[in-house]
């Protein structure tokens, strides 16, 4: 008999104290049974990093709430294999304060968590509202999560694909339409800020401005400009299958 409530895992990468994740929780609860585990600090842009050379430490703040001093992919294992004993039927990512659009998913611990799950098998989805601001609508991401988390268990996803969720911050009656988008191009600043610490040795910092975005027809940019929520399905594995034929043409001779 197939089960109706399902085990969802609920991961993130700004930590115990972000401040999407109990609204995100909470709402997902409507689903099935949800063990959250999360890194017991922010990891933002960890991107797929785990934790190969120190002790993982776990600890249980309440039932099925727990945090570690891992990486986001970490989380992800851990809460898959240890805590739902590999039965789990979807990971969810989130809510990401802050937008990962284009390549910011290359940097985003809240998708190199999703990305974690996909390797386990296991479909996954990440979800971001797109701003900086001190109160987002967690809320109105909160329930697009559950909207998408929904159909990804009636309908399943291809082998080696997840989704990344971005929600405009706006109130929920005030989304516009739910777009199918490609990942846009995003431009990074390239400035390094030069500081000096008391011993006089110089550090820097190399986060900048948010980066600017290329709003190409049908990307997820173009889609969040247009107040608009994005849906991106992402491959896990990134071979270049239309050039291979070219590549296969070049002359790869070892000998001089």
């Amino acid at each position: 008999m197939k089960r109706s409530r399902k085990n969802i895992l609920v991961v993130n990468d700004d930590g115990v104290y972000g401040a999407g994740l109990k609204p995100l929780a909470r709402a997902l609860g409507q689903l099935g049974r949800v063990v959250v585990v999360v890194p017991e600090r922010e990891r933002s842009a960890a991107s797929h990093a785990i934790t190969l050379h120190k002790p993982i430490r776990v600890r249980k703040l309440e039932p099925n709430f727990y945090i570690m001093n891992g990486t986001p992919a970490d989380c992800t294992r851990f809460g898959v294999i240890a805590m739902m004993k590999e039965k789990c039927d979807l990971v969810v990512s989130g809510i990401n304060h802050g937008a990962n659009l284009g390549a910011d998913t290359m940097y985003s611990g809240t998708v190199g968590a999703a990305k974690e799950a996909c390797m386990l098998g296991i479909p996954a989805l990440a979800v971001s509202v797109t701003t900086k601001e001190e109160k987002p609508h967690f809320d109105t991401a909160a329930r697009m999560a559950v909207v998408v988390a929904r159909e990804m268990l009636n309908r399943g996803l291809p082998q080696h694909t997840l989704l990344n969720v971005n929600v405009p911050n706006h109130p929920w009656r005030s989304l516009k339409a739910v777009l199918v988008t490609t990942l846009g191009r995003r431009i990074y600043g390239r400035a390094l800020s030069p500081r000096t610490d008391p011993r006089g040795q110089t550090y820097y910092w190399m986060a900048g401005a948010v980066p600017r975005g290329v709003a190409e027809p049908g990307s997820d940019i173009a889609a969040i400009e247009a107040g608009k929520v994005s849906v991106t399905p992402l491959k896990l594995y990134l071979t270049d299958d239309a050039f291979l034929p070219d590549l296969r043409r070049w002359r790869w001779s070892i000998r001089k």
